[in-house]
């Protein structure tokens, strides 16, 4: 029911991007999948660079979104099957921005939006949404997640 709601929004789950660093994905630890900082890759590439200013925050919200995406491929990945998600618990949301940007959470919610989406009530979750000076690669964005599972 979850791929078939991941599908029917257009959303097709890539191969999950291979680690830009030393750590692994995605950690389990009893119910929770705690999944590590992903940043809006496709093929290998960062699509999305650079500062984030009032000027396109349309684009930095798409950012989040393939954030959001190759997060659930890392959970499909490691669970196999997405029906074992009982709950987005919390998202941790960085924004490359300056000093003078003050909306990082209108950028994040692209991410939280489709987490609701697709999860409805169980897709709801705490977070944080910050600016930081730099992200890995000169990403947009980089949010990491936790998952409980059933």
């Amino acid at each position: 029911m979850i791929e078939e709601k991941i599908k029917s929004i257009g959303i097709k789950l890539p191969n999950p991007p291979s680690p830009a660093g030393s750590y692994i994905p995605v950690v389990k630890s009893g119910n929770l999948l705690y999944v590590s900082g992903q940043i809006p890759m496709e093929d290998g590439k960062v699509v999305f660079t650079g500062k984030v200013s009032d000027a396109n925050i349309e684009t930095a919200q798409k950012s989040a979104r393939i954030c959001a995406i190759n997060i659930l491929a890392q959970l499909k990945k490691e669970l196999g099957d997405l029906e074992k998600i009982s709950r987005i618990v919390r998202l941790s949301g960085f924004v490359n921005s300056g000093p003078e940007f003050t909306q990082q959470p209108k950028v994040i919610n692209a991410a939280s939006d489709l987490f609701y989406e697709i999860f409805g009530e169980c897709g709801k979750h705490s977070r944080i949404a910050v600016g930081v000076s730099s992200l890995p690669l000169n990403s947009m964005t980089e949010i990491d997640a936790i998952v409980e599972t059933k």
